[in-house]
């Protein structure tokens, strides 16, 4: 019996639907592009579906996709023979959108059309894609291996809602029908649509057909021969070969560049790709591509990434994570295994001697990409960098085996350059190092001003040594796994020991103790005066223009990973900081004459306060802060 029901859309879907026919109005044929893509996949999963059921192919093996229009009716349908769909998977492809996070995505839409046009090119419009020319979308579909009256009709005009009800279809497979919107007519001409399929669809694997007419018989004349009619028949319009097993140099840029967005979903061509073939030991291909924007979903910790698996020219599986680390989950691409079984299956692949080697393999190849886009287009690599640096940061703490060379594709804010712009790599660093100089410098802040600002940094910019600004939530955890590069040692500027070796001549030195014997008194008095607060006391040259500093002791967490750590939940040992005073700045000067020992006590906890806010960014309790400044600010007007 059929039955009808009517679902309403996921509010998101109408959003989307909405912005698709406003926004991608500049580029709509790429409705054609999406869903001739759709159905070439759906042709690749009954293929593998089909290596452990024959019967899923029901008689008919030689895969294809149909394109036909009506001119009269103003109708373009797109007919496959693939696995097709249930009526619960047409509900759930077709009424929700399949991406988690999707709230999110809508948070970052702007109202500006051009901008969103681009972000919605990051989500993958997929199906949705039909209404940017169609107002009614009819689906007739049948899930291989079910019986002819199990087929499903979904019907929409993309408003608020959809219809689906059960019907018979005699052939398995999913048959769309557009109905063309009035002004979007031009789509229902057969030479329109073999130019789309011909721009957009080449590379595609699958047979993508449409109808030749027959040629009339012509009879004999005295000039001419007779002809034989011809019947009419279905034609591929694409090559229907798998892209990446052609030869690179058969392959053009703009190939290279579809086969991506066919691929990922993406609207903009990648910033750069790889096609490689290996063979010996291993027998494989891969075809990688850099995008070059992030998805919009990147940090989503649900999203799904890896790259597409086919073994012997077979579809195995999207998604495949196995063959590429968590802080390469920007590339996409696939590889295509001789030495997988067909049947293979996530949890195979999970312990598998031929799955690691080519992650191994497969990892080193975009690290080789990178390195390479860094050496000769520093432009860009920026531009990369900009996008999916912080990600590449994960690296160091994730992959030991290259560490050093992740370490190399790193880019920071440095004091050399004076700019927030990371392009400062770990080389560029120690190529300027001063002579004697054995470490890198660096501090960990709340904000790229809270770092190049630092009270730490006034001895060092003095003697003109250049110090890494880091500000990213992640620096301060890439810091505790990256701790040397090239051989030098990564040293934080706000640790007890500036660590100065060689830069510090014996002059300095032998004034540094003099200054420690001087205000042996001063330290005393304040160690007395803030009791428990402070771990210890010290006077310091690291400070130039600031009366007071704190600082992490040997062994201590830093603050910035104190607050990481708090961010994610955990139970951090209280610590006390070390309180470093500047004698020779008049605050301190001034406190060492103090005679009141209540005042004295009042100035050293305010130096203390400062302290801790320029380090922290906030303190425990800020009013009782204020009312102490009030106080002192009132005290010394009388």
């Amino acid at each position: 019996m059929s039955q009808q029901e009517t679902h309403g859309f996921q509010t998101e879907v109408k959003q989307l639907l909405h912005l698709m026919i406003h926004s991608l109005y500049s580029n709509k044929e790429i409705f054609l592009r999406e869903l001739v893509s759709n159905a070439a996949d759906a042709a690749d999963k009954l293929r593998y579906e089909a290596l452990t059921n024959d019967d899923l192919y029901e008689g008919d093996g030689e895969l294809r996709v149909r394109i036909s229009a009506d001119k009269e009716k103003g109708t373009v349908t797109i007919d496959d023979n693939g696995i097709g769909m249930t009526r619960d998977g047409v509900i759930e492809h077709l009424g929700t959108i399949a991406k988690s996070g999707t709230a999110d995505f809508f948070k970052n839409l702007s109202g500006d059309e051009s901008k969103d046009s681009q972000l919605i090119g990051q989500f993958g419009v997929g199906f949705y894609s039909a209404f940017i020319v169609a107002d009614r979308v009819t689906v007739r579909t049948r899930a291989a291996g079910h019986s002819a009256d199990e087929a499903v009709l979904w019907e929409s005009a993309g408003e608020g809602d959809f219809t689906v009800e059960t019907i018979s279809k005699q052939t398995r497979g999913t048959e769309i029908t557009l109905h063309l919107r009035e002004d979007e007519k031009e789509f229902a001409d057969d030479y329109r649509l073999r130019s789309i399929i011909t721009k957009y669809s080449d590379h595609i694997s699958v047979p993508v057909e449409m109808y030749e007419e027959g040629t009339p018989a012509v009879e004999a004349t005295e000039d001419t021969e007779a002809v034989a009619a011809t019947e009419g028949s279905w034609k591929a319009m694409n090559k229907a070969t798998a892209l990446w097993t052609r030869n690179k140099s058969d392959v053009s840029d703009e190939e290279y560049q579809e086969f991506y967005k066919h691929i990922s979903h993406d609207y903009a061509d990648p910033l750069l790709w790889s096609h490689n073939r290996v063979e010996g030991k291993q027998e494989y291909t891969s075809l990688l591509y850099i995008p070059a924007k992030a998805p919009w979903d990147l940090w989503n910790r649900d999203r799904k990434h890896g790259l597409k698996l086919f073994v012997q020219r077979v579809f195995v599986m999207d998604d495949a994570e196995q063959f590429m680390p968590s802080y390469l989950r920007f590339v996409q691409g696939l590889i295509d295994s001789n030495d997988l079984p067909l049947n293979v299956s996530r949890e195979i692949l999970q312990d598998n001697k031929v799955t690691t080697a080519l992650r191994t393999a497969v990892t080193k190849r975009v690290l080789g990409m990178l390195e390479k886009l860094a050496k000769n287009d520093a432009e860009k690599y920026q531009s990369f960098w900009t996008e999916f640096g912080q990600v590449l940061k994960e690296g160091p703490a994730e992959d030991f085996a290259n560490k050093e060379r992740v370490a190399g594709l790193l880019r920071f804010a440095s004091t050399h350059t004076g700019e927030a712009t990371a392009n400062v790599s770990l080389a560029d660093y120690i190529e300027r190092m001063k002579e004697g100089q054995s470490k890198i410098y660096y501090i960990v802040a709340d904000s790229h001003e809270a770092a190049a600002n630092s009270p730490h940094l006034e001895l060092l910019r003095k003697k003109g040594i250049e110090v890494l600004l880091m500000s990213e939530r992640i620096d301060e955890w890439l810091i505790n796994h990256l701790t040397e590069f090239d051989g030098k040692k990564l040293h934080s500027v706000t640790r007890g020991d500036l660590e100065l070796g060689e830069l510090e001549d014996a002059s300095e030195k032998e004034a540094q103790e003099k200054l420690e014997t001087e205000s042996e008194g001063l330290v005393k008095r304040v160690k007395d005066s803030l009791g428990d607060k402070v771990s210890a006391v010290k006077v310091t040259t690291r400070l130039t223009d600031t009366p007071a500093c704190v600082v992490a002791g040997e062994g201590e967490m830093s603050t910035q990973m104190i607050k990481l750590m708090q961010a994610a939940g955990q139970d951090v040992p209280e610590s006390k900081p070390t309180f470093e005073l500047n004698p020779e700045h008049p605050l301190v000067a001034r406190l060492n004459d103090e005679q009141d020992e209540q005042l004295f006590a009042q100035w050293s906890e305010l130096l203390l306060q400062q302290a801790l806010l320029s380090e922290k960014g906030s303190l425990a309790d800020p009013s009782a802060f204020i009312k102490l400044m009030n106080q002192m600010l009132l005290a010394s007007v009388k």
